[in-house]
């Protein structure tokens, strides 16, 4: 136990000696165990998180250093020139532990979440190829220039994936309810009920909400007390003496404040000073919903830390260049796929209901809104646009989006084909002629554009995509709010690596085949 822990623990033991019920003092002293418990799992998971990155950074640098002088040399580990290269692979997985906590990749604060662990590993290895090539010139060692050209990209490829992989088995463990933070969250009442239906929607963020703090005159805040309805439970008002007590009652090691009145700079800093004994992590949340840190960024001004917020990556040479990769992998892709496309299209025409043709041809809406024809492998008989009025009142989907999961319009070979989404593969013609993108909203028909509010007209400002966040979220079985959410998501927040995360999700979406119809 730390001395601040022990001197908590001794202020609150203090405050209850005059209290002449002693089953009260037992309830808090057990209160303060079960406190320490869930701190002290916080810190040791975190910790031992820390240590796994340390010694799978090391183990892998190690690898990396002989298998260049391998690469480099092959067998001949005899020679002076050789032995010169293996005293430096010795002190390569030194530098490389070295150089990864100088530019902080062990920093907790961004090992679990977002892209900031990786650009700091990147940053590493720029460090320590500029201290080796130093290094050899002033001390005169005679490396080999194709070893750290070697060595350097095989320690980040490996680190990078190890880092990786750690962190999918701390977000499986999330996911599976372990290793939680336990939160408390204060605000007003629409601010706390939209932050906590986003945290509870993506469960990859290790926060778990157990209780929140609203205005005393909230309506929200009765039908929520004592946590019913499935609501987080209300532990108090908005004053900082009962949002602290909150923390403490609740067992929490985190606390969420939103944007509100009664929260102004003062009293942000009276909760923190009176969570500090403890260690409570104290969040400030702006009211950006549905925005990555990457597109904000936290400036000073007159003392006052101001977000300033970037426009989304729509323009100049973002745009050039997701044009490239789209033009790069769409051609790749049809000339991968060729044989196979002409398989499906052979086994569309031999099974029942092929009389008509291969491909199906609909009008969709592109980027700012201009029409073009998609390709679609035909999944359904020809006469499935005329039978459409008569299956509306079967639409299994909410929104503007028809959807059946026993639709009598397609045919046995379109069902496998719509399982796997085969029946999509043509879309990489229009990728080819610029009118889709291979990451990106789902392409909408004209009568669902001209529903579209403000918001969903978001959806317009890039390229639909021959898969997207829709796809690996849920496909078909995702709500219509949902996914028109996860659209706008994708286009205020796009990336290359967002895009790259996606269609490697995708494949895992694809071959497992559900939620497709």
């Amino acid at each position: 136990m730390t001395d601040t822990q022990t001197m908590t623990d001794t202020h609150r033991i203090t405050a209850i000696r005059h209290e002449d019920d002693d089953s009260g003092v037992t309830a808090v002293l057990s209160r303060i165990a079960a406190d320490n418990q869930a701190g002290f799992a916080r810190v040791n998971w975190e910790t031992g998180y820390v240590r796994l990155a340390v010694l799978g950074d090391a183990l892998v640098a190690a690898v990396a250093a002989v298998l260049a002088i391998y690469f480099r040399f092959g067998q001949t580990w005899d020679s002076p020139w050789n032995r010169n290269h293996l005293a430096i692979a010795l002190l390569f997985p030194v530098g490389w532990i070295v150089m990864a906590l100088l530019t902080g990749a062990y920093d907790s604060r961004c090992m679990f979440l977002g892209n900031d662990e990786y650009a700091r590993i990147l940053r590493a290895a720029l460090w320590l190829t500029a201290i080796m090539a130093f290094a050899s010139y002033m001390l005169n060692l005679n490396i080999s220039r194709a070893y750290p050209l070697i060595s350097i990209p095989m320690v980040v490829t490996l680190t990078l994936a190890h880092r990786y992989l750690l962190r999918r088995v701390l977000h499986r463990r999330w996911e599976n309810g372990r290793l939680l933070r336990r939160v408390i969250v204060a605000g007003h009442e629409q601010a706390v009920w939209e932050l906590t239906a986003q945290l509870r929607r993506e469960r990859r963020h290790g926060l778990q909400v157990v209780g929140v703090c609203l205005p005393t005159e909230s309506k929200l805040a009765k039908t929520m007390l004592g946590g019913a309805n499935g609501h987080p439970k209300v532990y108090g008002s908005l004053d900082v003496d009962e949002v602290a007590n909150a923390v403490a009652a609740s067992g929490s090691d985190t606390i969420i404040v939103l944007p509100c009145p009664e929260f102004g700079s003062s009293a942000v800093r009276r909760l923190a000073w009176k969570l500090e004994r403890d260690e409570i992590d104290v969040i400030l949340a702006s009211a950006l919903i549905d925005v990555t840190g990457d597109r904000t960024t936290i400036r000073p001004v007159v003392g006052l830390p101001l977000l300033h917020l970037e426009h989304a990556k729509l323009k100049g040479g973002s745009r050039l260049l997701k044009a490239a990769v789209d033009f790069c992998g769409g051609l790749v892709g049809t000339l991968l796929l060729l044989p196979f496309l002409a398989v499906i299209g052979l086994l569309i025409k031999l099974t029942p209901g092929g009389r008509g043709p291969v491909v199906f041809r609909q009008t969709r809406v592109g980027r700012n809104g201009v029409p073009f024809t998609l390709y679609k492998f035909r999944t359904m008989h020809v006469d499935a646009e005329s039978r459409l009025q008569s299956l509306r009142a079967h639409n299994d989907h909410d929104g503007s989006l028809f959807k059946m999961r026993e639709d009598p319009r397609i045919t046995p070979i379109g069902r496998w084909l719509r399982k796997y989404s085969l029946d999509e593969l043509p879309q990489l013609i229009n990728v080819l002629k610029g009118e889709m993108s291979l990451v990106g909203p789902r392409p909408p028909l004209p009568r669902e554009v001209a529903e579209y509010g403000f918001e969903m007209r978001r959806r317009l400002l890039v390229k639909p995509g021959l898969t997207g966040l829709w796809q690996v979220s849920g496909r078909s079985d995702l709500p219509w709010a949902e996914a028109v959410r996860l659209d706008v998501h994708y286009v205020e927040n796009w990336s290359l690596w967002m895009d790259l995360l996606i269609l490697v999700r995708t494949a895992g979406a694809v071959l497992k085949g559900t939620g497709a119809y």
